[in-house]
């Protein structure tokens, strides 16, 4: 297994390298953001671990930066900071673990299997389909470039499409993720959601439709070239 931890006290830095060599792991080290992002994007690493701290910007921007260029490589954040803002501020930048200075290095140890276990799939920050956006931190959605405004209700739907996308959905998945099990509304509620974000969401071609799976229930499908 190969790691890159950027973290630019040394003594730290050296610490942790020690301990992780000791435990059979390859480890690059950097003590910037920009050798960070040049390494993490050169190089096929199983985790990063980030300070927040850097003398050249921060943890939270350089792992934003990398979600945004498709890197998904799994992040772990160190910090001294230990506010619940900041602590969402990382996980919301795209991290996937979240460490407060002092720790133990057994901790970090076995939070860093727990990355390598979990893998790199795709977990983007922001969802995109087409010309179409949404920020599940800020629940903000745009339209080819158009605020969206959608209740929380809507704003759950089209969520759960845009993770599927081009999965057909059928009623029952979709009462099961977006309605709680106590739900006991109209059968034709999930219809009724679906014409609102149509409507609200439109029809450009550089944007997703939501199609009626005769029998079965519905799927967002990308436009064309997306």
């Amino acid at each position: 297994m190969r790691l890159l931890l950027v973290e630019d006290d040394t003594r730290l830095a050296g610490l942790l390298v020690r301990g992780f060599r000791a435990e059979g792991y390859a480890v690059d080290v950097s003590g910037t953001v920009e050798e960070g992002r040049w390494l993490a994007t050169e190089n096929p690493y199983d985790v990063l671990i980030f300070d927040v701290m850097l003398p050249d910007g921060d943890g939270f921007t350089l792992c934003q930066q990398l979600r945004q260029g498709g890197n998904w490589t799994p992040v772990l954040m160190l910090t001294a900071r230990d506010s619940v803002n900041d602590r969402v501020r990382g996980l919301d930048a795209g991290a996937d673990d979240y460490l407060v200075k002092p720790h133990s290095f057994a901790e970090l140890a076995a939070r860093v299997r727990a990355l390598v276990r979990r893998g790199r799939p795709e977990r983007p920050a922001v969802l995109r389909v087409g010309n179409l956006t949404l920020d599940p931190a800020t629940h903000a959605v745009v339209a080819d470039g158009i605020p969206v405004s959608l209740s929380p209700k809507e704003f759950a739907l089209l969520e759960l499409f845009m993770r599927h996308t081009d999965r057909v959905l059928s009623r029952g998945d979709i009462l099961d993720h977006v309605w709680d099990w106590a739900y006991d509304g109209t059968s034709n509620v999930i219809d009724v959601y679906v014409r609102y974000l149509r409507q609200k969401i439109g029809d450009g071609p550089s944007l997703p439709r939501i199609d009626t799976v005769r029998g079965v229930g519905y799927a967002l499908r990308a436009p064309a070239g997306a």
